[in-house]
C-alpha cells in the first residue's frame, strides 16, 4: 500500500525569524508518523521534481520588507495546507512515488529545516486587516504583479519624487551594463538617480520593490565574458551583490541579449547557457533567497550548447524570481511588411514566425519545465511609424489571398513620411532599446494627433488616420495612404487582452517597457486592472 497524507495542521518556529511550519501525518505500511516542512520547502521539491502534471499551491508572498511578519488571513494558511495535502497525495498516487527525492521528503528526519529565511514561510503578525489598512505599513501583496522598466534617461521628465508608485509592484531600472572588468559600468548620473528612486519608492509606504537591470541590447557585449568563468562570474557577482548593498536595492535584473547568439554583435559562445546558470546559481547565494532575480528574455528559452533552445529551466528557475518574457519587437521597421509588434497569438495559423506571440512564449517555457507562476509578460508601450501605403497588417499574419491586389507590393522602400503628416511631430530622438528611427512612444503618437483619448479613457483615430484591428494577432494599427503611414502598437484594448491572458494562464503578472512611455498612467491602469489588481 502507497503512503498517503492523513491529517495536515500547522505550528509555528522562531529561528531564523517566526515562521510557519506545516505538519503531516503521514501514514505508510499502518504506520503513522509526523513530518514537518515549510512551505518554500514544497517549492525546492516541486522544481527538484520538475513536476509538471500536479499544480503546487500558488507563491503568496506574506510579508513585506517594513516589518518583521506581516498580516495574513488565517484562511489562507488553512487553503495552503489543504492544497499541500491534496498535493502530496497526488504526488503518492502516482508515478512520483517511487521517487526518492520525494520518499526523502516524507520521512522524519533529525535535521531541522533550513536556517535561511524566505518571506513565503513569514508567520502573520498579529495585526488586524483593518488595523494593518490603517497603519499603511503593511498590505496583503497582490496575487499578480504589475512592473515596469525605469531607464535613467527618463528622470527629466519623469522624476522618481513624482512617479504614483501604487502602480508598479517592481521598477526595474535600466541599466547599469558589465565592463571589461567584469564590474558594473554607469551612465553619468545614474548612480544619483537610482539613489533617488529607491528613497521616494521606500518614501511612499507602497511597498515598490526595486531592482537593478543589467546589461540591456546595447549592453550585453560582456555578459559572455563576465559569465565564462569561475573568477569571472566571482568578480561579477561581488559587483551587483555590492550593488544592492550600496543602494538597498530588492534585486538584480540579467538583461543579456542574448546567451549563444550574438545579440546586437555580441561576443558569445556554445557554454553561454550553462555559465549563466553557473552565474545565477552565485548569484542567489550571494543575495539570498529574500532578493529578486529575474531575467529578460526572448519568447524561447536560452539556446544550449546545441544550438537549440534549451528544453529543461527547472535548474534556471529554482535560482530565479521571474523570468521576464520580452513579447515585443517582433515585426517592426525592419520586416517587408507592416506587421504587430507584439501579438497575442497566431491567432490564424498563418504567421510567418508562429513561436514569437504571448501564446507561443508560455508554452516554450512551460514545455521546458519553466513555472508559469515565476514568467512575467513584457507588454510594449510603444509603437512603430512605418512607410506603406497599406490597410492591414500583413507580416504573414492575414492570408495572402484576403489582402487586396493593391496592397500586394512591398512598402519596405517607401518614399519619406509627408512632412505634413501628423505622424512629422514624432521625429525626434525615440526612446528605442534596439535602434530605428521609426520607434515611438505611446503618449507621442497621442500627442502628434494620430490617436485622441475618448472621455471613457479608451483612444480613437484621428489626425486623418484610420484605425484598423488584426484579429490575427489581436492588435490594433494605424494608417494613412495618403500620407503612405502605417503605425503598429499597442492600446488599452489589446494590453488589456494580454494582461487577461496572463492572468487567465496563472503567469506572474506582466511587465512594460517601459514607463516613460505611457500617457500618463493610463496604459498601467488598464493592465492593473485586467490583472485584477
Amino acid at each position: 500500500m502507497s503512503p498517503f497524507i492523513k491529517n495536515v495542521g500547522h505550528t509555528t518556529a522562531s529561528t531564523p525569524r517566526p515562521h510557519i511550519l506545516y505538519q503531516f501525518e503521514v501514514e505508510n505500511n499502518g504506520e503513522v508518523h509526523v513530518v514537518k516542512k515549510r512551505y518554500s520547502e514544497f517549492v525546492a521539491l516541486h522544481s527538484a521534481l520538475g513536476v509538471q502534471d500536479v499544480e503546487l499551491p500558488p507563491k503568496r508572498i506574506m510579508a513585506t520588507t517594513f516589518i518583521p511578519s506581516a498580516w495574513v488571513d488565517d484562511t489562507l494558511i488553512a487553503e495552503r495546507k489543504e492544497g499541500l495535502k491534496t498535493y502530496l497525495n497526488t504526488l503518492l498516487a502516482a508515478q512520483y512515488k517511487e521517487n526518492e527525492t520525494l520518499k526523502e521528503f516524507i520521512t522524519p528526519s533529525l535535521l531541522a529545516s533550513p536556517r535561511q529565511f524566505d518571506l513565503e514561510d513569514a508567520l502573520p503578525s498579529t495585526l488586524s486587516r483593518k488595523k494593518a489598512q490603517e497603519l499603511g505599513a503593511v498590505t496583503a501583496a497582490a496575487t499578480f504583479v504589475a512592473a515596469a522598466y525605469y531607464p535613467d534617461w527618463s528622470a527629466d521628465s519623469f522624476p522618481p519624487e513624482s512617479l504614483d508608485y501604487s502602480k508598479f509592484d517592481i521598477l526595474n531600472f535600466a541599466f547599469a551594463v558589465p565592463n571589461s572588468s567584469n564590474t558594473l559600468t554607469w551612465d553619468d548620473g545614474s548612480q544619483a538617480i537610482l539613489k533617488r528612486l529607491v528613497s521616494s519608492a521606500k518614501s511612499s509606504g507602497q511597498g515598490t520593490k526595486i531592482v537593478l537591470s543589467v546589461g540591456g541590447w546595447g549592453g550585453s557585449t560582456f555578459f559572455h565574458q563576465a559569465a565564462g568563468t569561475a573568477a569571472s562570474r566571482a568578480t561579477f557577482v561581488s559587483a551587483l551583490s555590492s550593488a544592492v548593498s550600496t543602494f538597498g536595492l530588492d534585486g538584480i535584473d540579467i538583461d543579456w541579449e542574448y546567451p549563444n547568439q550574438a545579440g546586437a554583435g555580441n561576443p558569445f559562445g556554445s557554454a553561454d547557457a550553462a555559465n549563466l546558470l553557473l552565474l545565477l546559481t552565485s548569484l542567489r547565494s550571494a543575495l539570498g533567497t529574500s532578493k529578486i532575480i529575474s531575467a529578460a528574455v526572448t519568447d524561447l528559452p536560452w539556446i544550449g550548447s546545441n544550438g537549440s533552445p534549451l528544453t529543461d529551466m527547472s535548474a534556471y528557475a529554482a535560482q530565479m524570481t521571474y523570468a521576464n518574457l520580452m513579447n515585443y519587437d517582433i515585426f517592426g521597421d525592419w520586416s517587408p511588411a507592416p506587421g504587430p509588434n507584439a501579438p497575442l497569438g497566431n491567432l490564424c495559423g498563418t504567421s510567418s514566425q508562429p513561436e514569437y506571440s504571448a501564446e507561443a512564449a508560455f508554452s516554450q517555457w512551460t514545455a521546458a519545465k519553466f513555472p508559469a507562476s515565476k514568467l512575467l509578460l513584457g507588454l510594449p508601450l510603444y509603437g512603430y511609424v512605418l512607410n506603406s501605403t497599406k490597410t492591414v497588417l500583413t507580416g504573414s499574419f492575414t492570408s495572402p489571398n484576403s489582402i487586396p491586389e493593391k496592397d500586394q507590393r512591398s512598402a519596405s522602400n517607401g518614399p519619406p513620411l509627408n512632412p505634413k503628416s501628423a505622424l512629422a511631430l514624432m521625429r525626434r530622438k525615440p526612446i528605442s532599446r534596439v535602434g530605428g528611427a521609426s520607434k515611438f512612444p505611446f503618449s507621442s503618437i497621442v500627442s502628434s494627433g494620430a490617436l485622441v483619448k475618448q472621455s471613457d479613457g479608451t483612444y480613437g483615430e484621428g489626425g486623418g488616420f484610420t484605425m484598423g484591428w488584426d484579429d490575427c494577432s489581436d492588435t490594433p494599427f494605424l494608417f494613412n495612404t495618403a500620407q503612405q503611414t502605417v503605425v503598429s502598437y499597442d492600446d488599452t484594448f489589446s494590453l488589456a487582452d494580454k494582461a487577461a491572458f496572463a492572468k487567465s494562464k496563472g503567469m506572474a503578472g506582466c511587465f512594460t517597457w517601459s514607463l516613460d512611455q505611457d500617457d500618463g498612467v493610463t496604459l498601467q491602469n488598464v493592465i492593473r486592472t485586467a490583472l485584477g489588481k
